[in-house]
């Protein structure tokens, strides 16, 4: 089969089960990124060469144990306060859990951006294969269900709205690259990348942003301002954490000699290689969400 045309429909099938599993409801999401989660350390564990048993095991539980916890927060909420009262107290240990779950995912994610910057080093030590592990791959899955909802109740469109600022990302930063790109961002781990084609990549997803909030979201009138603020922002982290990840997945498979992370997509890859700039994004984005749950 033609190469372009296997890229073709492989590209095909993944986005319409990426955004048929969004659409139906929200445990179909959850076990689509779930089955993602699952081939994600798979193919990570192949990448920084650790057994994959345990890592599998554990990030499936706490994927699991997490979405079912926060998913069915409320029902369990009012629940056990009918019985015993304690709503509040299971609200606020939720919460916690949260922060120390996203303070782990930011730590690893600043060790992973200082690694792009280690030059010399061809061998990672076993604790920090297993930090990675969980800060730059299982966290970001929990943290992608969890901006699902925004600040309110399961929004199928911040999700969707999430991958089209990705794909229109990755998509123009390609075009603008090798149309006019000329300066090399980050010669040492990715040849193709200039400086050119990240700018025009996040020029052309903050459009797509403001395009989003306009006509998709649909806010209120008396929103539509805060609204274009909010996804125009959400453009220019998806732009820099999203170019910021892709670079330290490049970097993974450097080290590990490979192209790419799996072969699970003919003429893509693996799943990693797909969602290297959203599992890097989610955690920035989850954060985001929070600050504007606390503003308002």
């Amino acid at each position: 089969m033609n190469e372009t045309l296997k890229r073709g429909i492989s590209g095909a099938i993944y986005i319409l089960l990426l955004l048929a599993s969004i659409l139906y409801s929200t445990e179909s999401f959850f076990i689509l990124f779930g089955i993602f989660l699952i081939i994600a350390v798979y193919e990570f564990c192949n990448l920084i060469q650790i057994h994959k048993v345990f890592p599998i095991l554990f990030g499936t539980v706490l994927y699991t144990t997490v979405t079912f916890v926060s998913h069915y927060n409320k029902i369990a909420t009012d629940t056990i306060n009918q019985i015993f009262n304690t709503d509040l107290e299971i609200a606020v240990n939720i919460q916690q859990l949260d922060v120390v779950l996203l303070v782990i995912a930011l730590v690893v994610s600043i060790k992973c951006i200082l690694f792009l910057f280690y030059d010399n080093i061809q061998k990672i030590s076993t604790s920090s294969k297993y930090l990675y592990l969980l800060g730059y791959i299982i966290l970001p899955f929990v943290f992608i269900t969890k901006i699902s909802f925004g600040i309110n109740d399961y929004n199928p469109k911040i999700i969707i709205g999430l991958f089209i600022l990705i794909w229109t990302n990755d998509t123009f930063a390609y075009i603008v690259g090798k149309s006019l790109g000329r300066t090399k961002l980050f010669e040492k781990i990715s040849p193709k990348k200039t400086i050119e084609g990240f700018l025009g990549g996040i020029i052309f997803a903050v459009l797509a942003g403001y395009l989003i909030s306009k006509y998709y979201i649909k806010a209120n009138p008396e929103f539509s301002d805060r609204s274009i603020l909010i996804w125009t922002s959400i453009a220019v982290i998806v732009g820099i954490a999203g170019t910021i990840g892709d670079l330290i997945e490049s970097k993974f498979k450097r080290i590990a000699g490979v192209k790419d992370s799996g072969n699970i997509m003919p003429g893509h890859g693996g799943i990693l290689d797909r969602l290297d700039s959203v599992i890097f994004v989610a955690p920035i984005i989850f954060l985001f969400y929070q600050i504007l749950n606390y503003v308002s």
